[in-house]
């Protein structure tokens, strides 16, 4: 679903659209039939200016003074982000993680289905991962010519991770999901998401340091002032 004008449509709005889908896909489940921006503000963390905002790219959604049907706006959603359709992943690398990612039930909840996994060890290859047989990464450009899929999860170590986005992309895959921490060179026509547990441990890291900080210079202030002495009367 294309926005309403030319005008192009942050990659930030996508995001929190996304975000959006989930929550309401939540509230949907549990019986929640009308919502109001303000109680998706609650939900989310998002304030309800923004999500006006970002639903304002694709059209009108809700009804003054009633709020948004959850159902109705969840499928809009959806269909802005591509996800009221099938949608085939491939995913490269059948360590622990791509075994944690090959059995995440979210990928179905999101109409993502995992269709071939594969690997370079042949001490894996042939073996089932869940309910896929993992294939030989050689064979990646052969099987996608069957399975048409056109995203692509990359689950290897850095230094395989430039090899495993070629075969990607050479097997037609356009979306790739990079969980490798290595920056990837692809075409101008292919899209990458980079998701590093390293540097999101990281920011933690300097987020509880700079809190820290914070609060420990704070109470050296308050003991100097203690420390002064009293005005003489």
């Amino acid at each position: 679903m294309p926005p309403l004008n030319s005008q192009r449509v942050p990659i930030a709005a996508i995001e929190r659209l996304a975000t959006y889908h989930r929550h309401l896909l939540d509230l949907e489940q549990e019986g929640v039939t009308t919502i109001s921006s303000a109680g998706l503000e609650t939900h989310t963390g998002i304030p309800a200016a923004q999500f006006r905002k970002d639903l304002s790219y694709f059209g009108e959604f809700g009804k003054p003074g009633v709020g948004y049907d959850v159902a109705h706006l969840r499928a809009g959603i959806a269909r802005i982000l591509s996800m009221d359709v099938d949608q085939k992943v491939l995913l490269v690398g059948a360590g622990n993680l791509g075994a944690a990612l090959a059995g995440y039930p979210g990928l179905k909840e999101q109409k993502l289905h995992l269709v071939a996994v594969f690997d370079n060890n042949y001490a894996k290859i042939g073996r089932r991962l869940w309910n896929l047989e993992i294939l030989d990464v050689a064979r990646l450009v052969e099987v996608n010519d069957q399975l048409k899929a056109s995203i692509g999860i990359i689950a290897v170590p850095r230094q395989a991770a430039q090899g495993a986005a070629d075969a990607l992309i050479e097997a037609g895959v356009r979306a790739i999901l990079n969980f490798a921490p290595a920056t990837l060179r692809v075409p101008a026509d292919v899209m990458v998401r980079n998701v590093s547990f390293a540097q999101e441990l990281a920011v933690l890291s300097y987020h509880l340091a700079s809190t820290a900080s914070a609060t420990n210079a704070g109470t050296s202030g308050e003991d100097r002032e203690a420390a002064q002495p009293a005005p003489e009367e």
